[in-house]
């Protein structure tokens, strides 16, 4: 399989924590295939004087889409993430809250041996009626231009 990831930063050393992210990605999921240049973008869905440095990458692997997604948020952790972003603001809430972050990996798209696009949403087991752990493709790449621009110099879209 291979997994497009997109990564942010907007605190910190930010071109520093993604070339770490990208070393723990490599090691822990697989060989990366490409990476995109460094993108600078303004916080999406929220306000904040700190600009985001993003990357895209394409990884190599076998090991399931879930299986990456935990890979990506121990790394996330390891990285001093500490929260989600999207974490809910209230249970009556479904506006997701979004803020500052040393580091967020999200899982974008992902292909099969036989490059046909892999199309899934993995609930939560554990929280029921919540928002899904996963859904490939992420259902908002279209709609974020520092997802888009580098997934774009990295694949032939």
């Amino acid at each position: 399989m291979v997994y497009f990831l997109s990564l942010g930063s907007n605190l910190g050393e930010r071109e520093q924590t993604l070339r770490h992210a990208m070393q723990q990605i490599e090691q822990q999921i697989g060989p990366v295939l490409r990476c995109s240049s460094f993108y600078y973008s303004e916080p999406w869905g929220f306000d904040s004087p700190n600009t985001f440095c993003n990357l895209c990458c394409a990884v190599e692997t076998t090991i399931s889409p879930l299986e990456v997604l935990h890979t990506t948020q121990a790394i996330e952790r390891a990285l001093g993430r500490t929260h989600k972003s999207t974490a809910y603001a209230t249970q009556a809430s479904s506006t997701p809250r979004y803020a500052d972050r040393t580091i967020d990996i999200d899982l974008i798209r992902a292909f099969d041996e036989h490059g046909q696009e892999v199309m899934c949403q993995i609930e939560d087991p554990d929280t029921p009626a919540s928002k899904p752990l996963l859904i490939l493709p992420h259902p908002l790449w279209q709609q974020r231009d520092f997802v888009k621009v580098p997934l774009a110099e990295i694949m032939k879209i």
